[in-house]
């Protein structure tokens, strides 16, 4: 989905909930992996694996001159013959630690990441949870935010993945000062359209 998709996707949630859960839960995403520099971990459950969040995640963090956006993708059957960025296992989430942040996406969650969870929130990771699942109470106990997509919602969980993903990249103001690429380039186009001034 790309930029203008989300634009006319919010117009049309205009006056709902979606759009302010989406920005909060996009706030605490970035200002998680913003303030620790990193270490973003990203995993759905063996049945649900979150590819396209973690492409639009990776797009952001270019778009938004924040790489510390671009997720790790953890799958639950990485086979030898994939990509290095592809083969990342469940060990990861063993090995994360204090400083990094972990987002569970996933329509329901399972016994085995549960419990990888549960460690890795033991070791100082900073949890969230996004999806169907989250509204399950051993998950939304152990997340630091949650952001639920209950069945029946107006919006399934990839099209809040997408609002979710576009937020991350716009949330903050940048960092010491400087803008943003896609701050300057919004202001060369303001520029560029502008009527010319009065003549006299």
């Amino acid at each position: 989905m790309d930029a203008v998709r989300v634009a006319l996707l919010r117009e049309v949630l205009a006056g709902t909930e979606w759009l302010g859960a989406t920005r909060r839960f996009a706030a605490v995403l970035r200002g998680s992996v913003v303030s620790h520099g990193g270490g973003l971990l990203l995993v759905g459950s063996a049945r649900y694996e979150p590819w396209h969040l973690a492409a639009h995640l990776v797009d952001e963090a270019a778009w938004s001159g924040t790489p510390e956006l671009a997720p790790t993708l953890v799958r639950h059957h990485p086979r030898p013959s994939d990509p290095a960025h592809l083969a990342v296992g469940l060990g990861r989430i063993e090995a994360a630690r204090r400083g990094e942040t972990l987002l569970v996406a996933t329509p329901a969650g399972d016994a085995p990441l549960l419990e990888r969870v549960s460690d890795a929130r033991r070791a100082g990771v900073t949890i969230l949870a996004l999806g169907v699942g989250v509204g399950e109470a051993e998950l939304t106990a152990l997340a630091h935010e949650t952001l639920a997509v209950p069945d029946g919602s107006a919006l399934d969980l990839d099209t809040v993945q997408h609002l979710v993903s576009a937020a991350a990249g716009e949330t903050l103001p940048p960092a010491r000062g400087r803008r943003r690429l896609r701050d300057r380039l919004s202001h060369l186009a303001d520029r560029l359209t502008a009527p010319p001034p009065p003549a006299w």
